[in-house]
C-alpha cells in the first residue's frame, strides 16, 4: 500500500557537489571524500603500473593492486549511501529531487572528480528503490524548474541570479537567502504541488 505523505514528511533535497546535498532545513550529510583521501596512494600505485613491463607477471600484480584500490573506494562509498538513503526512507514519506544529468555537471564546471566522488547519482537510485520497498514516494521535479533563482517566500524569480552567488537578497521581497537551503524549500513545494498536497 502507497504511504499518503503530508507536507512535515516530505524532503526537499537540492544537489551538491561539496557535501552532496543540502536539504530544505540546511542540513548536509557529513560525507567523506573517499576518492579524494586515496588518491595520493592511487597515483603512486598508477605510476608503478605504468612503469611495469606490458606482459609481465609484476604488470599484473599491480594491476590487480590498483584495480583493488579502486574497488576498496567504490565499496566504502556504496555502504555510505546505503546507510543514507535508509536513514532518509525512514525519516520521511517523500523525497523531493531534482532531474539533473550528473555527467553534464561533470563535465559543464570541469568538477568531474568532485563529482564523480559524490555518489549522488547512486544516492538518488538508492532511495528510488528504498522509497518504493516502502509504499512511499521519489519525487522528481523537471531540471528547468527554477529553484535557485525563485524566491521560496513571495515567489519572486531573480532571473539576475548567478552561479557565484550563494548568498543573495530577494530584490522582490527583502529576504536573505541561502542559495542551497532556498533551492531545497522550493523542490519541497514542487513536490508538495506535484502531490496535490498544497492548491
Amino acid at each position: 500500500p502507497m504511504v499518503n505523505p503530508t507536507i512535515d514528511s516530505v524532503m526537499g533535497l537540492d544537489y551538491s557537489s561539496g557535501s552532496l546535498y543540502v536539504d530544505h532545513m540546511g542540513n548536509q550529510p557529513d560525507y567523506p571524500r573517499y576518492y579524494r583521501k586515496a588518491e595520493a596512494k592511487l597515483k603512486k600505485e598508477q605510476r608503478k603500473l605504468s612503469k611495469r613491463k606490458k606482459g609481465g607477471k609484476n604488470r599484473e600484480k599491480q594491476r590487480q593492486k590498483v584495480a583493488k584500490l579502486h574497488e576498496k573506494v567504490a565499496n566504502q562509498r556504496n555502504d555510505f549511501l546505503h546507510k543514507l538513503s535508509r536513514q532518509i526512507t525512514n525519516a520521511y514519506d517523500a523525497v523531493a529531487i531534482e532531474d539533473i544529468n550528473m555527467r553534464n555537471i561533470a563535465q559543464l564546471l570541469h568538477l568531474a572528480k568532485s563529482t564523480n566522488d559524490n555518489g549522488y547519482g547512486k544516492l538518488k537510485n538508492f532511495l528510488s528503490y528504498k522509497l518504493e520497498d516502502q509504499g512511499k514516494h521519489l519525487v522528481v521535479i523537471n531540471k528547468w524548474y527554477p529553484s535557485s533563482k525563485t524566491c521560496y517566500h513571495c515567489k519572486h524569480i531573480n532571473a539576475d541570479l548567478t552561479l557565484a552567488d550563494r548568498v543573495w537578497t530577494c530584490p522582490n521581497c527583502g529576504r536573505l537567502l541561502d542559495r542551497d537551503i532556498n533551492a531545497a524549500n522550493n523542490i519541497k513545494y514542487e513536490a508538495c504541488k506535484m502531490l496535490r498536497l498544497i492548491a
